[in-house]
């Protein structure tokens, strides 16, 4: 186990240097070939949890210590151990002990630090944490200035969109309606002891979350992995058979797909990352889909496109993934609060550059994964106070408020406007 807080120690670093979760995880794991399976699984427990609870485990262990740890990579060492110690089901000696041999191998003079430290977490584990509660960063684990901007904008509904953004995320499919139904899937699921049930739209969550391999038909295109709340985008988008559409932000492709299982259109999938562009063209080959791929930035549709009109686009912008934040714990601690206004500007630039794209009665579907408001509605309002030929239409889904999805059992967080362009 110390090999896997070792690991854990170099992703978190990473990390909190501003590097990606997913791909320092990644580029570890695949390093790391002589990891069992378990402590894979085991290394990616640590560095979410790390990352989660990372404001009070902070909180926790500035409490514990007369001086703060000159070492760096010790003192992440110890967040991951107060993690393990706190939310994890290891055996506690184990936990120590694992952490003093770990830091030993490094700096053999402070492994009586570590062991004091921990030992005292133990000890006193009630009273420390609620000291750390005591602040706001210590209590809900998000940079101060997030606390602010959601209770600014939240008020009293602000607790439980911080502590929802703290749960383990559900794991939920999409149906493929070109191939099955939601209830015949959910059968499927029942026949091989897969406990599941029906969530909104069409969506089903599995119990517990299983490797796709494990999943009955999958490599066969019988169903995708994709939030519940991702999948209203291809519903509120309306199209119908034979439409020429655009998802100008496509990758990873899940959106894409969804469009096509509904109808027979012809569908161009942009995104300017070409690598990410080849995930889109993975997912399409198993579902057995057919897209028009194509890189480019949708801001710059000069670069792109062939000067034919569109009558469905979704723009599903870059954006803080503010509302997603229990599938990717990195992002609370690598977002700053200048840069909700730079996607702001990023969002209002693409859609000034689609709008001209899309054809006279068309529709065009803004999305992000924000709960922040001034990457949604208030951009959807400066847009419309320069384009007198577009129009807001109302939409509907259980528990959305005005556009806007909040992280809950059954979605992350999401808002969507739908724009219209009338003759």
């Amino acid at each position: 186990m110390d090999t896997v807080q070792q690991a854990a120690v170099t992703i978190i670093s990473q990390v909190l240097s501003g590097r990606n979760l997913n791909q320092v995880l990644s580029e570890v794991l695949s390093a790391s070939t002589a990891l069992t399976q378990q402590q894979r699984g085991a290394l990616q427990d640590l560095s979410y949890g790390t990352l989660r609870y990372y404001g009070q485990l902070s909180s926790v262990l500035d409490a514990l210590l007369n001086k703060p740890v000159q070492d760096i990579q010790i003192r992440y060492l110890l967040l991951i151990a107060l993690y393990q110690l706190e939310y994890s089901k290891a055996a506690p000696h184990a936990v120590v002990d694992f952490a003093v041999n770990a830091v030993r191998k490094r700096n053999p003079a402070a492994s009586g630090l570590v062991n004091a430290i921990l030992r005292n977490f133990l000890r006193n584990k009630s009273p420390l944490l609620l000291e750390a509660a005591r602040t706001e960063e210590g209590r809900y684990s998000y940079p101060q200035w997030w606390i602010n901007e959601v209770k600014s904008q939240y008020g009293d509904k602000a607790e439980a969109i911080l502590l929802a953004g703290n749960t383990h995320p559900p794991m939920t499919l999409r149906v493929n309606h070109r191939r099955t139904t939601p209830t015949d899937y959910l059968g499927l699921l029942m026949q091989n002891g897969i406990q599941a049930r029906v969530v909104e739209p069409d969506a089903i969550q599995l119990e517990q979350a299983l490797p796709v391999d494990k999943l009955p038909g999958f490599m066969d295109g019988l169903v995708s992995v994709q939030d519940a709340g991702a999948q209203y985008a291809a519903g509120f988008l309306d199209v119908q058979q034979g439409m020429r559409v655009l998802d100008a932000c496509a990758a990873p492709g899940g959106k894409s797909a969804h469009l096509l299982e509904l109808a027979e259109i012809e569908l161009t999938a942009l995104d300017k990352d070409v690598v990410r562009l080849e995930r889109v063209q993975e997912n399409m080959q198993r579902l057995q889909l057919r897209a028009r791929l194509l890189t480019g930035d949708a801001a710059i549709p000069a670069d792109w496109w062939d000067g034919q009109l569109f009558q469905r686009i979704l723009a599903d912008v870059p954006c803080s993934a503010t509302g997603v934040v229990r599938r990717h714990p990195d992002i609370k601690w690598l977002r700053r609060a200048a840069d909700i206004q730079g996607f702001a500007q990023q969002q209002l630039q693409i859609l000034n550059a689609l709008w001209p794209l899309l054809a006279a009665e068309g529709k065009l579907l803004y999305a992000t994964c924000s709960i922040f408001g001034r990457e949604n509605q208030q951009v959807i309002n400066e847009f419309l106070s320069t384009h007198s030929d577009a129009k807001q239409l109302s939409l509907a889904a259980s528990g959305m408020i005005q556009g806007q999805l909040l992280p809950n059992d059954e979605h992350d967080g999401f808002f969507y406007a739908l724009l219209h362009k009338p003759k």
